[in-house]
């Protein structure tokens, strides 16, 4: 996967400064006020969850945007290249895994391009699927997976996954570690903060110094241990698996072999 060297606080001035300022950018994702990307210039970075939304808005403007533009705006100290691919594959997961992928994100996964590894040919495979898979198509994919009429063929959350139920102690641990870490539940997202989306994220984030300075290898390790090892591989292998996967049975594929290469290096690091 290729890799960058990233500029602190560069990548969303940047895009900030291509919609012509705050209130610009702020009108043309549909906000009335300029407080979420206010809030976004104070971090340093955009959240994941939004990169779909601004490269479309962006298209519809017709301002060049590419999406490493956004793949590269987290807040970095300077990085190694394997931690900064690391980064780059825990993104790239959480934003498939959020919501249903947007065009603009479909666009940048059918132009993959990747190395003859068993991770390489799973991103080269997801690429290939991304191809003949339309924006609706995804999107019908995943509500089935997802959402369903009353509840979708997975439920992507470390609580189910540990204990059967949603919002149990799991969810609680995971709570006090975001507290003692600097991380903050964003109010535009309405699912329990353990769902495996938002937990890659935070994965990038510590490893990128998105919540302060780069967390160490040893924080990393903890959060993975506690938060991650115990149940995402079994999702990732459930996702690999279930019924409905067209598109997402590569990606499925990719967390679970990226899961095994994270908890091999850590393993490694002891």
């Amino acid at each position: 996967m290729e890799s960058h060297r990233l500029v602190v606080g560069h990548a969303v001035e940047a895009v900030i400064e291509s919609f012509g300022g705050l209130s610009r950018l702020a009108k043309a994702l549909g906000h009335s006020h300029v407080t979420t990307v206010q809030g976004w210039r104070d971090r340093g970075s955009i959240p994941v969850k939004h990169h779909g939304r601004i490269l479309e808005a962006a298209k519809t403007l017709g301002i060049q945007l590419q999406r490493n533009d956004l793949l590269d705006e987290l807040p970095l100290a300077d990085l190694s290249d394997e931690d900064a691919a690391r980064a780059q594959c825990y993104t790239l997961l959480a934003n498939l895994l959020h919501a249903p992928p947007a065009p603009a994100l479909l666009d940048l996964v059918r132009g993959l391009r990747s190395d003859g590894s068993e991770l390489g040919q799973a991103l080269n495979a997801l690429a290939s699927v991304a191809q003949r898979t339309s924006p609706e198509k995804a999107e019908r994919e995943y509500a089935a997976l997802f959402i369903g009429i009353a509840r979708g063929e997975l439920l992507p959350y470390a609580s189910y996954y540990l204990t059967g139920f949603l919002q149990e102690k799991p969810l609680a641990d995971l709570r006090g570690d975001m507290a003692r870490l600097g991380i903050a539940r964003r109010d535009d997202v309405p699912e329990p903060e353990d769902h495996i989306a938002s937990l890659c994220e935070m994965m990038a984030g510590l490893i990128t110094g998105a919540f302060g300075e780069p967390a160490s290898l040893d924080e990393q390790r903890k959060f993975f241990t506690r938060h991650l090892a115990s149940w995402a591989p079994r999702f990732f292998e459930d996702l690999q698996a279930a019924k409905a996967a067209v598109l997402y049975m590569p990606v499925g594929r990719i967390g679970r072999l990226f899961m095994t290469i994270e908890a091999e290096a850590f393993g490694m690091a002891d």
